[in-house]
């Protein structure tokens, strides 16, 4: 291992230095770091949660790199002033940024979305599942999945099933699913997927469906190899987003003197989104640019295959009822 490549784990494993900007500002400055993504002109991109934080940081990344993004939030309104701001960051010449709304959390709203995209886009470049939620309390979507699942795991997963033969014809074409670094301590809840059962705490309750949605990141980079799309997880490390003031204000009072900026934390989205290196690999989790472990061995270890197919089977049952609840033609 060189010495820039020891100094990058040592980092990652610290935790604290890397996950925070001082991780970020001493990987620049080593002689691995990976070149600045080229041009995306021509390229479609669809980022969801993309109203704030960092889903709007990547947004306007892809379009300062020339993509055409669909901003997605949870309604027109929000959608609307996303695109404005995307445009403002972005700067003059921006390519188009059109406002997409779906509720994340409703099947129904996921399948009408798919299908209204599917008719009236000619491609799809990359596909961006970026939004998040932390309730306080134990909460359910709109067709009564428990919230954190419904939006960090079912709706990235109907949306990649969805819209994976759009981006097929695309390819090489890539997806990214934005995790956090606390999958590391959870495990698959067995029998208890969407963590119904037992005391809500809102931190673990996400920390487990981040840990889902790495799983389901791996299964549909097996399943969609033979397509030509990339599917990809990363963590932003600790950014300092709308969700984290709202939902974690000790955290950030903490972190304050070295959390980064939603474009920090959007800095490896972007990258990944146009960067040759991502089309070397698939179902990987990436951070600050590099592969890394989606396990490890002080944390909570990896996922038995039966707990894999479990989560497999209950979401592919949840889409299903979703699709047999669709009105006769």
């Amino acid at each position: 291992m060189s010495v820039a490549s020891a100094m990058d784990t040592a980092l990652d494993r610290t935790v604290v230095l890397g996950y925070g900007n001082v991780g970020l500002w001493a990987r620049r400055r080593l002689p691995t770091w990976p070149a600045d993504p080229p041009r995306m002109d021509g390229k479609v991109v669809l980022v969801t949660g993309a109203a704030s934080g960092i889903g709007l940081a990547a947004a306007a990344g892809f379009a300062r790199l020339g993509a055409s993004v669909r901003v997605l939030a949870r309604d027109r309104l929000r959608a609307e002033q996303a695109v404005r701001l995307t445009r403002e960051r972005a700067g003059p010449g921006t390519p188009a940024a059109l406002p997409v709304a779906c509720d994340l959390t409703s099947r129904a709203e996921l399948r009408s979305f798919v299908e209204a995209f599917l008719s009236g886009e000619p491609r799809l470049d990359v596909l961006v599942n970026n939004a998040g939620v932390m309730p306080d309390e134990r909460s359910f979507g709109a067709d009564g999945v428990e919230l954190d699942f419904a939006t960090h795991v079912l709706a990235p997963w109907m949306l990649i099933r969805g819209l994976a033969p759009l981006l097929a014809r695309s390819a090489p074409a890539r997806v990214i699913n934005v995790t956090s670094g606390g999958q590391y301590d959870q495990h698959i809840p067995t029998g208890d997927l969407q963590s119904l059962h037992g005391r809500y705490g809102p931190k673990k309750v996400y920390a487990r469906t981040k840990r889902e949605e790495m799983v389901i990141t791996e299964q549909w980079a097996r399943r969609l190899a033979g397509q030509g799309i990339h599917v990809h997880a990363m963590h932003p490390g600790w950014a300092d987003t709308k969700g984290v003031r709202q939902w974690m204000p000790l955290f950030r009072a903490v972190t304050r003197p070295i959390i980064r900026t939603p474009e920090e934390g959007a800095d490896t989205v972007v990258w990944l989104g146009a960067a040759p290196e991502a089309l070397h690999s698939t179902g990987l989790l990436w951070h600050d640019r590099r592969p890394r472990p989606t396990t490890y061995a002080l944390g909570a270890g990896p996922d038995g295959d039966a707990a894999r197919q479990e989560l497999w089977d209950h979401l592919a049952d949840l889409a299903s009822a979703s699709d047999r609840d669709r009105p006769a033609p």
